[in-house]
């Protein structure tokens, strides 16, 4: 069977030290405007998710298994985003994403602070190369119609 490689921008990123240090492997195009839509998006799925949790105030064994269930929820929501290859409970070593880190943050919070400027950085690269392609296309049109550039 002949080959068909084709580039799609997928770029990998170990998270906290890749899988020989605990963590793992995220791939993705950063420049790909469906990942940034869908990750502008999980934004506030995440924020009514953490706003449910935290509006059933449960205690004791209650409380970790709604913990439990929303850790679950919100990885699927990220999986639905970057792809279904990118396992995030074990890029975190199993940690859950409402947990609280080392800096007082949620862990859920500093993944997002990881991942922002990446996506941001895609998605500016991306519409530079759009505007890049209209002014290529304007151009080409004038030299069309024997307009000097």
């Amino acid at each position: 069977m002949e080959q068909l490689t084709i580039d799609t921008g997928l770029r990998e990123y170990a998270v906290n030290g890749g899988p020989e240090h605990g963590g793992g492997v995220l791939r993705f195009n950063p420049s790909d405007p469906n990942v940034y839509s869908r990750f502008c998006t999980l934004q506030n799925q995440l924020q009514e998710l953490e706003q449910q949790v935290q509006a059933q105030s449960p205690t004791g064994t209650d409380a970790i298994q709604l913990l439990a269930q929303a850790d679950q929820r919100a990885k699927g929501l990220l999986a639905e985003v970057f792809g279904p290859g990118n396992d995030f409970d074990a890029m975190l070593g199993g940690t859950n994403l409402l947990a609280i880190a080392g800096n007082g943050e949620r862990v859920i919070t500093n993944l997002f602070a990881a991942l922002q400027p990446i996506l941001e950085a895609g998605a500016r690269q991306c519409a530079d190369a759009k505007a890049t392609l209209a002014v290529q296309q304007a151009q080409a049109a004038r030299a069309a119609r024997g307009v000097q550039v």
